[in-house]
């Protein structure tokens, strides 16, 4: 039996001049397995996008009544739990890691500075693996910008992101 969409209104919150990006995310995590999202909001949210690709989710944006933008947000068959770049070829067929970095104790920034320093010291094509207290949202771009892959998810539990990051050439932004 299929799921229906969890439906998210940020129309009224934006109205009254609240940020709706926590609100979004929240219902992101009270996903059920393969649940789509269907947010409303009174613009088409484009920043929004590239947050939920690499999420794992494909985008419908579509105008309706009175400007306002309905998008509903569907994860890909691949994504088991897991994110990943929208770079990276199957993770499962990557090396076994060379480092591990527990980060799960610092706060941000720290984790970020401290993974970017340690892949600018590691060799195209091998593998780290990194331990953080929260989904490293800001991470993912510099990530992808600086030619890396990533794939990670949250542990049973819900309380630490275990992320494997493929090191790519340095400053290109392509696969290795």
């Amino acid at each position: 039996m299929m799921v229906p969409p969890l439906e998210l209104d940020v129309r009224p919150l934006l109205k009254n001049g609240g940020e709706p990006f926590q609100a979004i995310m929240a219902a992101v995590g009270r996903l059920e397995p393969g649940q789509e999202l269907r947010l409303y909001a009174p613009f088409c949210p484009t920043p929004l996008f590239d947050v939920m690709t690499n999420r794992g989710f494909a985008h419908q944006p579509r105008e309706i009544a009175g400007g306002d933008w309905e998008v509903v947000f569907t994860p890909n068959p691949s994504a088991d739990g897991a994110v990943i770049s929208s770079n990276a070829s199957a993770a499962q067929a990557w090396p076994e890691p060379e480092r591990q970095l527990d980060l799960v104790d610092l706060d941000p920034p720290e984790p970020m500075v401290r993974v970017l320093a340690a892949a600018e010291k590691m060799q195209p094509g091998t593998v780290m693996f990194v331990l953080l207290a929260r989904e490293p949202l800001f991470l993912f771009p510099e990530l992808i910008k600086r030619g890396h892959e990533w794939a990670g998810n949250f542990d049973e539990a819900g309380d630490t992101f275990r992320m494997l990051i493929r090191i790519g050439t340095a400053g290109d932004g392509t696969d290795v």
